[in-house]
């Protein structure tokens, strides 16, 4: 199985320094070929990291998409996401899913109740993101979330009662070194490697995933 973070060492994920907005997004679409489009970016006002589509609110400062076609917006190219984010360096990376990969999407102590149930079932992880807002996203392949409510019907559970998301096609994720203003950056629990290129199917992770979940209600 992939290297995974324990739970209880949650804040020593290390996080990737010196590497730029701009590289970072040219690697994701050059080396794991994931489409890739610029969301919103911080700005300081008064000393304060605040998004920059101008919401003192927003739930999510400097990590959405800025226009209502993102969609249209992402790319595969690594030659096109240098031009875009060149134009804005400090726009946050967004990954749409349901194109190279789905995710599903649980509170982060459930996904760490989930990695080490995984790893005593030596499965075969593909990445998974840790936002901010105690999120983890498990990559799984494109496709996957619409089986999802069935997989979780079949467990004897009902999506309803687990707070378990599906997203695929029209939904996205932040990748690190994404911020998500003061609260601090995404970091990768189980980094991209050339090891977990081929990404499971949901069916192989909505076991640990549910019994996690519904653990954690």
């Amino acid at each position: 199985m992939e290297e995974t973070i324990a739970g209880t060492q949650a804040a020593q994920i290390p996080q990737q320094r010196g590497e730029s907005l701009l590289e970072t997004a040219v690697r994701y679409a050059e080396e794991r070929h994931w489409d890739v489009f610029p969301g919103a970016w911080l700005e300081a006002v008064d000393g304060v990291q605040r998004c920059a589509c101008g919401d003192a609110s927003c739930p999510a400062p400097g990590a959405h998409p800025t226009r209502p076609d993102w969609a249209t917006q992402a790319t595969g190219s690594a030659t096109v996401a240098r031009r875009m984010w060149q134009k804005q360096p400090t726009a946050s990376i967004l990954l749409p899913t349901g194109r190279t990969f789905d995710a599903l999407s649980v509170p982060e102590s459930a996904g760490f109740l989930a990695l080490a149930r995984m790893e005593r079932m030596e499965l075969s992880l593909g990445p998974v993101t840790l936002t901010p807002d105690r999120r983890m996203q498990f990559f799984v392949l494109p496709g996957g979330s619409v089986k999802v409510p069935d997989l979780v019907r079949k467990l004897g559970w009902s999506l309803a009662s687990l707070d378990l998301m599906p997203l695929g096609e029209g939904s996205y994720v932040a990748a690190p070194p994404t911020r998500f203003g003061s609260r601090g950056a995404v970091q990768w629990a189980c980094r991209p490697t050339p090891a977990n290129r081929w990404l499971p199917d949901a069916e192989e992770l909505i076991s640990p995933l549910a019994y996690a979940c519904g653990r954690d209600r």
